[in-house]
């Protein structure tokens, strides 16, 4: 019964983290970017926007499912799931997969960086926090 909790926890929370991804992409695209369109430091913040809220909320996803299953190297795996979405989505700046990209921003590389990092800092925080707690 544990186990089925946890998994309904997890997905209910992946799935609300994608949820916001996509809603905070559209404000982003519909709101955010016509409003700071005349202003050139918005504007770019705005433009890497998506890449820095794509690779903390899919990593945050991916660590939210490998904090559920609670092994020894979560802490390896949870790192490597935010460095392989920083991977994915620096990749896809050079060679656009999913149509996201239309053309090369170093920005947008520094933006899923800080993303991933704040994930894993996330993470950091969390298994802090669940150790006091153990003690």
């Amino acid at each position: 019964m544990k186990n089925w909790s946890i998994r309904k926890r997890t997905i209910f929370i992946n799935v609300l983290l994608f949820v916001v991804l996509f809603l905070l992409i559209d404000f982003n695209k519909s709101q955010i970017r016509p409003l700071v369109n005349k202003m050139p430091i918005a504007n770019e913040l705005a433009g890497c926007f998506p890449n820095f809220i794509a690779a903390l909320l899919i990593s945050l996803a991916l660590i939210n499912a490998i904090r559920s299953k609670s092994f020894k190297a979560s802490r390896f795996v949870s790192w490597g799931a935010a460095l392989l979405v920083f991977i994915i989505l620096t990749l896809e700046e050079f060679v656009p997969m999913w149509g996201a990209s239309t053309h090369f921003d170093l920005l947008d590389i520094i933006a899923s960086g800080l993303g991933a990092a704040l994930a894993i800092l996330i993470f950091e925080l969390l298994n802090g926090q669940s150790a006091k707690k153990e003690k």
